[in-house]
């Protein structure tokens, strides 16, 4: 890749480990939320739908504002963290919850489609045979979801890798540091003469968006033939 400086290199690096560890962290938390929204009646499942969903429809920007305003050192979660000398504002960690919490909706619809197209009998089969709930689930429902959780999660990765607006709210664009793919690009087009530096990045991030993409793909026509 003679064509990419150093700080691109490290600018794709980060954005593998921002994507990764987002993906990662937040796939947890969304396999729970999908089992809660899909196999329990409790109370308010619109709003809590509601509020996940909330960042596909707003714009990032206000997404990464909100977080600002909640990690901050005079925010919510910020001033409390600010006690314990943790800073999440402008470093690689703010990178991961604004990618996290952008991309955690298309995880939780993807997985919630898998978990739904689970035939029931299948889990009542298993209570029947004395099985609990969590082995009901650890034994049926998440393996038979499997397919959709990794589609899930490749689209959650690839939603990472192209983070923006939220990141360079909360994040900042430091290379080295918290400069993704994206916020370099962005940083080439505001220099003069940085235009085929940009093209060279947008011609990577292309790449590696379509390789992800394909993966998903395969991951929902192998769930489309169980």
């Amino acid at each position: 890749m003679a064509f990419l400086q150093p700080s691109d290199l490290d600018a794709i690096l980060l954005s593998f480990k921002v994507a990764c560890s987002a993906t990662l962290l937040a796939t947890p938390l969304g396999i729970g939320i999908s089992y809660l929204l899909v196999h329990t009646k409790i109370p308010g499942k619109t709003l809590i739908e509601g509020i996940i969903n909330l960042p596909l429809v707003l714009p990032p920007v206000v997404v990464g504002y909100l977080l600002l305003l909640l990690f901050g050192r005079k925010g919510f979660i910020g001033s409390w963290l600010s006690h314990l000398d943790i800073q999440i504002i402008f470093t690689l960690t703010g990178a991961i919850i604004a990618s996290a919490v952008v991309g955690f909706p298309l995880l939780v619809r993807s997985i919630r489609l898998g978990m739904e197209s689970v035939d029931s009998s299948y889990r009542e089969a298993a209570r029947t045979l004395g099985a609990s709930g969590w082995d009901a689930f650890f034994t049926i429902t998440l393996p038979l979801s499997g397919r959709a959780v990794f589609a899930g999660m490749t689209l959650m990765f690839a939603r990472s890798l192209g983070e923006f607006g939220a990141t360079i709210i909360l994040a900042g664009n430091i290379p080295g540091v918290t400069q993704t793919i994206p916020l370099a690009i962005y940083e080439y087009t505001s220099t003069p003469g940085g235009d085929k530096m940009a093209l060279s990045l947008c011609l990577v991030s292309i790449l590696l968006s379509f390789l992800v993409l394909l993966a998903n793909s395969l991951a929902n026509k192998s769930i489309k033939r169980k």
